[in-house]
């Protein structure tokens, strides 16, 4: 039987793109091109290194755009679809609501549709009432339009039933078996000292709720303790100058920029703390993650975290600071045992696996191509 050929737009790309959707198709994508798939992935030439055109098996084809919040992901998304009609993939896979506003695009050109929906965007505060709007009609055409759906989470599932009385497929994101650094090349970088540094990850926007994190951690003044925010903006604004600015006040807050690699998991492996303070995810990497290295976690208690399986005394209520400053006093103060951190390893591992996830995405493809095997 002949390969399935699938063509994958909304990432800005990888390797090594800040973002959620981005660290998903990274992960995603090898994995189908190693179960035989034809993958190639149009990536946003301002994010990527124009000169790899083949990641793990992956094709990765540069298409240029504006580095702008507003329209690279729409002018993106229409070249792409118009290359996808050129190459005639049997299977073009939109991710995120947004490019998914032209999925009939796609379907005008004779394409068969997958659309992933990563979650409800126009909840973001970033966007205005035009940008909301868009992307409320984009998570609809993808809806009716796409030949198949996906979406991350049950929750997210679940709404797109309630609202356009679509089945969709849920199938989350992933996360690796990481390797537990012991090594203190980072931690030297930054002056921390392991077990003694509360870490969150993301980018600088809004419902990422690093503002108030940092509010509480001052109001919880865990001794001897520094908060590391790794992340920035894609688009520097108003917000995230607020937040680099609002963090050099004080000696105990560590911004590090986007990391990635050894660094990063450096940082992962020796932390006391995990915090994810967000007022909005689709189903958190960040958080997968931190439980893939066995920390001690803490969230709030939007759906999206209260899927991932945490003890209920570890979420908070989103936007709540004296709460996240009660959680950061109580959880700084209580050692994880080794016990609990092998438990949530396990748990998590086994809930969120990426063969797994792979597999029934290629069954989604066999499903939707007419039941091609690769």
């Amino acid at each position: 039987m002949k390969n399935i050929k699938v063509a994958v737009l909304g990432t800005r790309g990888f390797p090594g793109v800040q973002g959620g959707v981005e660290a998903h198709c990274e992960k995603l994508y090898p994995r189908l091109a190693s179960l035989g798939c034809d993958v190639t992935v149009f990536t946003r030439a301002p994010y990527v290194d124009t000169g790899i055109g083949e990641y793990k098996k992956v094709r990765l084809a540069a298409l240029t755009c504006p580095r702008s919040k507003n329209f690279e992901a729409i002018i993106h998304t229409v070249k792409g679809i118009f290359a996808a009609g050129k190459m005639r993939p049997d299977i073009l896979h939109i991710h995120a609501i947004g490019p998914s506003l032209l999925v009939p695009l796609a379907k005008l050109l004779g394409l068969r549709v997958v659309m992933t929906n990563h979650g409800p965007d126009y909840k973001r505060k970033k966007w205005n009432f035009i940008a909301r709007f868009a992307l409320r009609m984009g998570e609809r055409m993808g809806s009716r339009f796409a030949d198949g759906v996906i979406c991350i989470s049950e929750k997210i599932g679940r709404d797109i039933r309630i609202r356009y009385g679509r089945d969709a497929d849920v199938i989350p994101n992933g996360v690796e078996a990481p390797v537990i650094l012991r090594s203190e090349e980072a931690l030297k970088k930054y002056s921390l000292t392991g077990g003694r540094y509360i870490l969150t990850v993301g980018r600088f926007v809004p419902e990422k709720g690093f503002d108030y994190l940092i509010d509480a951690f001052a109001m919880a003044s865990p001794e001897g303790w520094k908060l590391v925010i790794a992340g920035d903006a894609d688009h520097e604004d108003r917000y995230s100058r607020a937040l680099k600015k609002k963090a050099a006040g004080r000696k105990d807050v560590v911004l590090t920029g986007f990391l990635k690699g050894r660094d990063l998991g450096e940082l992962y492996s020796r932390a006391g703390l995990f915090v994810l303070p967000s007022y909005y995810e689709g189903l958190p990497i960040a958080l997968l993650e931190a439980m893939s290295y066995g920390l001690s976690c803490v969230a709030s208690a939007i759906d999206a975290n209260r899927e991932v399986p945490l003890p209920g005394g570890r979420y908070f209520a989103a936007g709540d600071t004296g709460a996240l400053a009660g959680k950061i006093r109580e959880f700084t103060a209580r050692p994880f045992s080794g016990e609990e951190s092998l438990s949530e390893r396990k748990t998590v591992l086994e809930k969120y696996d990426w063969d797994v996830i792979a597999g029934k995405t290629l069954e989604v493809y066999r499903r939707i191509s007419g039941g091609r095997n690769v």
